[in-house]
């Protein structure tokens, strides 16, 4: 299957009751790890960027170049989308020069009237070359890339508004922050979700910050509508606990783990990303996505 745009395959979720998975990549390992749990769940995924980890990785055009390729070289069969996530209009704007098949605007810290002109010209622009187009109206929670926002919830006529601009999918805010969720955290307002389906029916909701939230909620809110869902502070942490507790088997056996060459990098991270590859493909089954390619 050849790298697509995400239009099609996130309303066909949108139509059948399951969500597909955005992906956040940070490095090639990574995107290794993202295309072989795509790939062993037969899921289609958009394999995400933002603009702190494309500026990390080398820029937009290396980002697209190294998908690709992986796609290419991986022999991978399931539609893949190359998608900016949480991006400025400048940055859109690139994207849509460099290639990337799928992108998201990201106005929400505008004024209203504001962000709807700018998405209506990003919409414009990336409709021209094929690039599926998401929006966000009333911010999430916690922090991405500059972008704070308190976890609002989207304003239904502003939806309805941002939907009339042309956009492919929605993001929305319905209680969900990036990161972490505290202990004192209130969970998904599915009520809210309810009256923002009902005012766009058919239409694909985004769901962000979907590390952490417990599976029914994810689960009811797909029910609701929510056709896309994105995961990045998941894949972090066990990316992040797999290789510390490498690094401490290390410094307990040193000399063992030395005579096994297993300072090699290739062999010290193995454990965190085989542990991404598997938060996904956890992900992904939660999602209802899996053998959807």
């Amino acid at each position: 299957m050849a790298i697509v745009s995400a239009e099609k395959f996130v309303q066909a979720a949108r139509d059948n009751g399951y969500a597909v998975g955005g992906f956040n990549t940070n490095n090639l390992e990574w995107t290794q790890a993202i295309l072989r749990a795509a790939e062993a769940k037969q899921a289609p995924i958009l394999i995400q960027t933002s603009m702190g980890a494309a500026k990390y990785m080398g820029g937009y055009k290396l980002c697209k170049a190294l998908i690709e390729n992986l796609v290419e070289s991986m022999g991978i069969t399931v539609p893949v989308a190359i998608h900016l996530d949480h991006g400025h209009y400048e940055d859109a704007k690139e994207c849509i020069e460099v290639g990337y098949t799928s992108l998201m605007f990201d106005g929400s810290h505008l004024p209203i009237e504001e962000n709807l002109k700018l998405t209506k010209e990003i919409v414009e622009l990336a409709h021209a070359k094929g690039i599926s187009v998401e929006a966000e109206v009333g911010t999430i929670g916690g922090e991405e890339d500059g972008i704070v926002g308190k976890g609002e919830l989207a304003p239904v006529e502003d939806a309805k508004a941002m939907v009339e601009t042309g956009i492919d999918f929605l993001a929305a805010g319905i209680g969900n922050i990036h990161g972490p969720y505290p202990a004192n955290w209130d969970g998904l307002d599915l009520d809210h979700l309810k009256k923002l389906t009902d005012a766009v029916p058919g239409f694909p909701i985004v769901l962000h910050g979907g590390s952490g939230i417990p599976d029914d909620q994810i689960q009811a809110a797909i029910k609701l509508g929510v056709a896309k869902v994105n995961v990045n502070t998941e894949s972090q942490i066990a990316f992040s606990n797999a290789t510390r507790e490498f690094a401490r088997n290390y410094d307990a056996n040193e000399a063992e783990y030395d005579g096994k060459k297993l300072f090699d990098p290739r062999k010290f991270l193995a454990p965190g990303i085989k542990a991404v590859q598997g938060a996904v493909e956890e992900r992904i089954d939660v999602f209802g996505s899996a053998n959807k390619a």
